[in-house]
């Protein structure tokens, strides 16, 4: 028997945060959040400072995260309505 085991949205960023703080150059990341009607970019340090641990900024308006130019990231079409 094989068994699939898929991670949550929320377990998905919270690794590439992870893996970005202690295991890589977390300068070369950027998140990608809905602030209202617009889509804000920052730092992922910065947006960690102004998230205030995600009680300011739930995870769950990260739309998109990049490491340089490669989409590590991205909310799906269907969870943007």
């Amino acid at each position: 028997m094989i068994k699939v085991i898929s991670m949550t949205k929320k377990g998905i960023i919270e690794e590439i945060f992870s893996k970005a703080k202690f295991a890589d150059d977390p300068t070369l990341y950027r998140v990608f959040y809905r602030d209202f009607d617009s889509i804000r970019e920052l730092p992922l340090l910065d947006f960690l400072k102004e998230s205030n641990n995600f009680e300011t900024i739930p995870i769950t308006r990260i739309q998109l995260i990049k490491k340089n130019n490669k989409i590590l990231f991205r909310k799906s079409v269907h969870e943007l309505r």
